[in-house]
């Protein structure tokens, strides 16, 4: 009987749909330039309508909405018509006999149009779609079952997901028959529809899989429309996944179609930019050019705040003071979000405008309660972070913050709270916080407990807590958290979850309780280490500064065997660890010459300021590939450079700057041969003026020992800039007989020397020609940052600095801290004995 109802259905569906094909009705309907003209053919024709007639009107209600600009929408209009309560009634008793894509087509219609999903058609419609599906799934014949078309199923899959049915089985049901119809699929489209759908509900291969088909698509059309990169781009998102390949194509795609980007779609791709890690400075410069010519036709608060987030932090200062003018201007119009949004970027421009800091605590006082606890922990992150003084409003976010302690049973949120909390000064801890924290200790993830037993050191160190026996407590709290971190490292037996786990995990609490424990932990799971988790291994062993042979051995064996899988820019921060460390794995020139090799046929890949700090990188290991040194000393690509970093974060900005410069000197004191002139010279005169003096308590007793040891002050010179400046602690000459030689210039005493001697004249006196046999020497301390964190192996940048000097014609003496302040020197005497010996090579 079932089987005959359901060809009664199907048969009766294709009879109704070539009888109604010349269909005045339909026509009429068809036809319709106003909701109101189909609501009264609706209402003239109630007896006359069928399936595919309420179908056909639902849909052009949609439609003839969908023509209108947002405002001036009038969907509550239509949804509030008493004759669209009878076509909905009409059409829930007919939708059993309605074909798949009307279905889905009066579904989509019914949600543009904001009906409510738990509405009684929505929820049929869902229910006979569904069921249709899971004939499909089981393969029925087509005589009995009409499959869902890809694009139906696709504009179901979204239906579905706008109404939030992210883990719902139709959801599983869709993502099968993708996964079985995946090789089919040749329209990106549809795909990137699909893909976002079905996000929450796949496995790990099948990602891999959508992820190489969207890159194919990507790459077959020629042109392909923006919304389809940003749908693929909301994937990745969707995701968690940082996936270079795709996140490329995307970006050329934006590019190409920059003249078509308006404000918000500007806004979500640079948002998702963002939460991927994913920078871009060319799409940037393409996008302030585009912000800053409309920046006068955002007069509402909901595209001005997208305008002040975006543009605000790539601005320059005339364009920065007008927006913050007009912020201040239009603060009180602004939603709780909206505000949130505006302090957020205040914070990323470093921006501490009294004003209208001001204004947006004032406004607060409206929001504070709407907000939700994590809105909260971000408000008061940036307030903390602008400095705000507003002490009642602080008061009154302190008091919320409490509440929602008190209430929370979610470890990440409770987590969250104590860290912002940690950051308010006088914050009086109550011992509630203590025993929430106890409550709930086990089931903290490393990066929660690292979170709290920060704040624990702190309001400890600070006197923070004022109840009876709190200070014992806190420290009891704190060893019972150590004990479960390190149990928690013990029982770890996936390296992923673990490496996922120590992504946000720094600061003294790794250095000095977890660290070793961790290490331990990478190397009994070192069989798990694969080409697919390398970038992360290497980011975290490069945040410990941990030389560990064994896991350094595997990442760099992995990484050779498997060098095409890798993208070039996860490369990179692979070989950042070897230089960074100074750590030369097995057979190390071919790790290096083959990692070369697959990052210089893909320089296209990387962003102009990318191609610098790798170059820095390579440098410090001693590789200077001919390919990328002549692409980045020219003109061409100078040029290009300076234009990028104007959008780059001030600290970034920073470091290519620094980079560059030491990858200047680099080439010119290490390869001659590519005649690479030095042309950073005012820019190390400015970096150097305006530090502050480097004259401390220890160089001063240091100097003061040399002067015993040579015979006089004027035999040494104390924080010396060298050629190509580098900064050495102290400098002195000895003749072929080791006698100290007097600079005879150098007459000042140490209060004169304004903490530093910046040697102008570097190619007369610094390269003046000594006696012959005399040597000139640099003497340097180094601190624990000049070593990896296990060992006294030196790392890359103090072991360069020692083989440039060097190349300057020095002869370089390096005093390390664990000899310096170790037991064998305690008295002076022992310490001018060892500076003696250090001096004239008598070890």
């Amino acid at each position: 009987m079932l089987r005959l109802r359901q060809v009664y259905l199907f048969t009766l569906r294709h009879y109704q749909a070539r009888t109604l094909s010349s269909d005045l009705l339909l026509s009429q309907i068809n036809s319709c330039t106003h909701e109101d003209e189909v609501f009264s053919l609706v209402g003239r024709n109630k007896a006359r309508l069928s399936e595919k007639h309420v179908g056909i009107a639902l849909n052009m209600l949609w439609q003839l909405q969908k023509k209108r600009p947002l405002p001036l929408r009038t969907s509550d209009y239509v949804r509030n018509h008493s004759q669209f309560l009878t076509l909905c009634i009409l059409a829930e008793n007919k939708v059993e006999h309605m074909e798949n894509e009307a279905i889905v087509d009066t579904l989509y219609s019914l949600l543009r149009l904001s009906v409510e999903d738990h509405d009684s058609l929505t929820e049929a419609l869902v229910t006979e779609a569904r069921k249709r599906l899971e004939r499909q799934v089981i393969h029925c014949t087509a005589m009995l079952c009409e499959e869902l078309s890809l694009p139906a199923l696709s504009k179901f899959a979204l239906c579905l997901y706008k109404q939030h049915r992210h883990f719902s089985p139709i959801t599983g049901e869709v993502a099968h028959i993708v996964d079985v119809k995946l090789d089919s699929i040749q329209d990106i489209r549809i795909l990137s529809v699909l893909m976002i759908s079905v996000s929450d509900v796949i496995s790990q291969s099948f990602r891999d899989r959508l992820l190489q088909k969207a890159g194919q698509l990507l790459e077959e059309k020629n042109e392909v429309h923006f919304n389809y990169a940003k749908r693929t781009l909301q994937f990745l998102q969707n995701v968690k996944l940082r996936y270079h390949p795709l996140l490329e194509k995307c970006n050329k795609i934006f590019l190409k179609s920059a003249s078509h980007l308006d404000i918000h779609s500007i806004n979500f791709i640079l948002g998702l930019y963002e939460q991927l890690g994913f920078d871009s400075a060319e799409f940037c410069l393409v996008a302030k050019q585009l912000l800053s010519e409309t920046i006068d036709d955002y007069d509402d608060p909901e595209t001005f705040t997208k305008l002040f987030y975006n543009l605000g932090p790539m601005a320059g200062s005339k364009v920065r003071v007008r927006l913050l003018t007009t912020a201040e201007y239009m603060a009180e119009k602004f939603s709780s979000y909206q505000v949130l949004l505006i302090l957020k970027a205040m914070q990323k421009m470093k921006c501490r405008n009294s004003h209208l800091l001001k204004k947006m605590a004032s406004v607060l006082h409206k929001h504070l309660d709407s907000y939700h606890v994590l809105h909260l922990v971000k408000l008061t992150q940036y307030l903390v972070a602008l400095r705000c003084q507003n002490l009642e409003l602080m008061a009154k976010l302190k008091k919320l913050l409490f509440g929602c302690l008190k209430s929370s049973v979610i470890p990440a949120d409770i987590a969250a709270i104590i860290r912002v909390l940690a950051m308010l000064p006088s914050f009086q801890v109550e011992e509630v916080t203590i025993n929430k924290v106890a409550a709930v200790l086990p089931q903290f993830s490393l990066h929660h407990l690292n979170c709290i037993a920060t704040a624990l050191v702190k309001w400890n160190r600070y006197d923070q807590l004022h109840w009876q026996n709190s200070s014992k407590l806190c420290v009891k709290l704190l060893q019972k958290l150590n004990d479960c971190a390190l149990q928690r490292l013990q029982k770890a037996n996936n390296l992923n979850l673990l490496l996922e786990e120590l992504t946000h995990v720094n600061g003294e609490w790794l250095e000095e309780v977890i660290n070793e424990e961790t290490m331990a932990t990478c190397q009994r799971l070192i069989d798990q280490i694969t080409w697919a988790n390398v970038l992360p291994l290497s980011c975290f062993l490069l945040k410990t500064s941990y030389r560990c042979p064994s896991l350094l051995d595997r990442i760099a064996s992995v990484t050779a065997e498997n060098i095409d899988k890798i993208h070039p820019s996860e490369i990179y921060f692979i070989l950042f660890l070897f230089s960074a460390l100074n750590y030369d794995p097995p057979a190390n020139e071919e790790f290096f010459e083959s990692c070369i090799q697959h990052l210089t046929s893909n320089l296209s890949s990387f962003e102009t300021h990318h191609l610098v700090l790798l170059g820095h990188v390579l440098a410090v290991a001693g590789y200077f590939p001919p390919v990328l040194i002549t692409k980045i000393f020219n003109v061409s690509f100078l040029s290009q450079l300076d234009a990028q970093l104007e959008v780059l974060p001030t600290a970034l900005k920073k470091k290519v700057h620094m980079h560059l410069m030491k990858l200047n000197r680099a080439v010119c004191l290490e390869c001659p041969e590519f005649h690479i002139p030095w042309f950073h010279e005012r820019y190390c005169q400015h970096v150097y003026h305006s530090r502050s003096s480097r004259i401390n308590p220890l160089r001063q007793h240091v100097h003061r020992m040399l002067a015993e040891i040579l015979g006089g002050s004027h035999y040494a010179r104390i924080s010396v800039l060298t050629p190509y400046y580098y900064e050495i602690d102290f400098e002195c000459i000895l003749d072929e007989n080791k006698k100290p030689l007097s600079y005879m210039a150098q007459t000042m005493s140490l209060d004169d020397m304004g903490g530093m001697h910046l040697r102008h004249d570097f190619k007369d006196e610094g390269r003046k020609a000594l006696p012959p046999g005399a040597q000139r020497i640099a003497l340097d301390f180094l601190d624990s940052k000049a070593f990896s964190k296990d060992s006294r192996h030196l790392k890359g940048e103090p072991a360069v600095k020692k083989r440039h000097l060097e190349m300057l014609g020095y002869r370089v003496v390096q005093i390390p801290h664990f000899e310096w302040n170790s037991m064998g020197l305690s008295t002076k005497g022992e310490q001018v004995e060892y500076l003696r010996k250090h001096l004239y090579g008598t070890q």
